[in-house]
């Protein structure tokens, strides 16, 4: 219905998705994508629409409609951008990305996030499938800050943190990835709370995806999405460059203990 009634709103007055675009200061294709329902929009553009149509607040009660129906599939949503995503940038803020975690380390997060038990296997399969489109045909280009906090939380199993952090570094030798530490030593920054993501869709459409451990925000808002890429580039900027970055990551593996000969 909100797609519906912006495509007829427009056509009423005859314009051009890039006149309609030059009236309200958002991008046409944006538009184009909100009123074809392949995007929602977000509650900056839907106001500006209903101020210009006269509307208000038509399309902006339709618009909170539609965000409740849609909250329950975000998530879904973000998998499948994900999966034709043709570059993805990730800030991790306290644990690795699925992206780049060993089955063990799968594992021991989601048995941590269900405390009365259940089994977990399912879920370690499916996370470790979305690891295809790093090392598949034609993979994504993805770049991984990881804040130092994340390398500095190891597994209970010593042989498996090392096995993830060695994993982590075989990765890194891929063409199509870099990873990169933030050291504490940079102290607060635009991310500081906020683990993210940044996908490019074919098209050369940016989206973005905020999260905690238990909830996620989808965010398809142009504007909303440059801060976020504005954030993660300067970001970037204070990270140790790739090199360094992996030889942090090596001396990490030299220094955890080794484990204790058994009694005899």
């Amino acid at each position: 219905m909100l797609a519906e009634e912006q495509a007829r709103l427009r056509a009423e007055q005859g314009w051009t998705y890039r006149e309609l675009g030059e009236k309200v200061r958002f991008d046409h294709t944006y538009l184009h994508d909100m009123e074809k329902g392949r995007s929602l929009g977000g509650p900056e553009v839907i106001k500006a629409l209903d101020e210009l149509y006269g509307t208000e607040p038509h399309l902006t009660l339709l618009w909170k409609l539609a965000r409740d129906s849609a909250f329950r599939d975000k998530y879904l949503r973000y998998m499948q951008l994900e999966a034709r995503a043709t570059v993805m940038h990730k800030y991790s803020l306290s644990v690795l990305t699925g992206l780049l975690q060993t089955a063990d380390y799968a594992r021991e997060l989601l048995r941590a996030a269900q405390p009365l038990g259940g089994d977990v296997e399912d879920q370690v399969t499916a996370r470790l499938s979305r690891q295809e489109h790093l090392t598949g045909e034609n993979p994504a280009d993805f770049r991984a800050i990881l804040d130092e906090a994340v390398l500095r939380r190891p597994m209970a199993d010593r042989r498996q943190w090392q096995t993830q952090l060695h994993h982590l570094v075989e990765m890194s030798e891929r063409p199509n990835v870099t990873v990169q530490v933030l050291p504490f030593s940079v102290g607060a920054h635009g991310l500081t709370n906020t683990d993210t993501m940044l996908l490019w869709l074919p098209n050369g459409r940016p989206v973005g995806y905020v999260e905690t451990g238990y909830s996620g925000d989808l965010t398809e808002e142009p504007r909303a999405v440059e801060r976020l890429r504005l954030a993660y580039d300067r970001l970037r900027d204070l990270a140790l460059p790739p090199r360094e970055s992996v030889a942090f990551i090596e001396q990490l593996m030299e220094d955890i203990p080794c484990e204790p000969p058994e009694a005899v």
